[in-house]
C-alpha cells in the first residue's frame, strides 16, 4: 500500500497586548500596543489509510484552543518577557508538540498583522 504524507492546517485567532523590552530606545514597539494575532497549527504526518487523515482537526482543537485562551486579551509579556513573533510561535510549538506523538511534524505560524508573520518548525516530537 502506498504511503501518502500530507500537511494539515488549523487557524485561530486571539487579541493581545504587549510591548518590546529590547528594541532601541524611541522603537513605537517600545510602546504598549495591540494585534489581532493569527496563530496558524501544521501537522504533517501519513494519511492513515482507514480514516483518511492526517490527524482529526477536533484533536488539534483539543490542543491548541486552551492555548489560544491563555493568551486572548491578556498582555503577552506576562506570559512570554519578551513576546516577540518568533518567541511566541516557539512557545506555541513547544506547548503542542509535547502532546503531538511522534508520527507527526508540526510547523507554528504567528501573525500579528496581514504583512507580518513568523514559522517555527522543529523535529517531530519523539
Amino acid at each position: 500500500m502506498e504511503l501518502h504524507t500530507a500537511t494539515i492546517s488549523r487557524a485561530y485567532t486571539f487579541e493581545a497586548a504587549h510591548r518590546l523590552p529590547f528594541v532601541p530606545e524611541g522603537h513605537k514597539c517600545g510602546r504598549m500596543h495591540g494585534h489581532s494575532y493569527t496563530v496558524t497549527v501544521a501537522v504533517t504526518g501519513i494519511v492513515h489509510h482507514r480514516s483518511g487523515m492526517v490527524m482529526d482537526f477536533a484533536d488539534i482543537d483539543t490542543i491548541v484552543k486552551p492555548l489560544i485562551d491563555t493568551l486572548d486579551h491578556r498582555t503577552l509579556n506576562d506570559v512570554i518577557p519578551n513576546p516577540t513573533s518568533e518567541l511566541l510561535a516557539i512557545h506555541l510549538w513547544s506547548k503542542v508538540s509535547s502532546v503531538l506523538d511522534g508520527d507527526h511534524d508540526l510547523a507554528v505560524t504567528v501573525s500579528e498583522t496581514a504583512r507580518s508573520s513568523c514559522t517555527y518548525s522543529g523535529p517531530h516530537h519523539a
